[in-house]
């Protein structure tokens, strides 16, 4: 059974946040708030947890994975930008848009895409997720939490700790959140090319 962890949406403990980087550093599979819905999150290391989520959301192996990322600088560690994407996106940020981009050698090959070696990456102002990254001092794995057959992510925790008690190892409440999932660019062939619409303002790009 998942452990059901509460914490407070823009002051989120700080025991709790270690709790759950431990957990994440023992290989565990978490569901956690963003600001566009809820997203699925292990640790850049962990395999069984990549696989996991695959199996969650029903992907095959050329789902692109994101990062998400504390801040640009970090961002930066593990995608290849030239100037133009580097301003572009330096400015979206923090934002609710996921970027795929080529990756470095930061970035473990089973999380690439295995054509295009891109993965994406994004950067949320969401307190939760700024106090995990900030615990966990890298990148977490994640993937949005979007159920097969269905359109947008999912935005309760208590619903997650129903429906995924099972396949999930913590799923952490903090409040219902925005359903809409972000906006994917690809910005991997050197130009903006809208994937997804979502809570970001896809026009920006366009």
């Amino acid at each position: 059974m998942a452990r059901y962890l509460d914490v407070h949406p823009d002051n989120p403990q700080a025991r709790t946040i270690g709790q759950v980087v431990q957990a994440l550093r023992d290989d565990a599979l978490i569901a956690y708030p963003t600001d566009s819905g809820y997203a699925l999150g292990c640790q850049l290391g962990n395999r069984d947890g990549r696989d996991r989520i695959l199996k969650i959301r029903d992907l095959d192996e050329r789902h692109h994975f994101t990062l998400m990322c504390s801040d640009f600088a970090q961002l930066g560690q593990f995608v290849h930008l030239d100037n133009s994407a580097f301003r572009a996106i330096k400015a979206a940020t923090p934002g609710p848009y996921t970027f795929i981009l080529p990756a470095t050698s930061e970035v473990p090959k089973r999380l690439m895409h295995p054509k295009k070696r891109t993965v994406g990456v994004r950067i949320t102002d969401h307190p939760v997720v700024c106090a995990l990254l900030a615990e966990l001092g890298e990148p977490l794995l994640t993937s949005t939490l979007i159920l097969p057959g269905e359109e947008e992510a999912r935005t309760m925790g208590w619903e997650i700790k129903e429906e995924l008690d099972h396949q999930v190892d913590i799923v952490i409440e903090a409040g219902e959140v925005d359903a809409r999932p972000t906006t994917v660019v690809d910005w991997s062939e050197g130009y903006p090319v809208v994937l997804r619409e979502g809570a970001g303002d896809p026009t920006r790009f366009e």
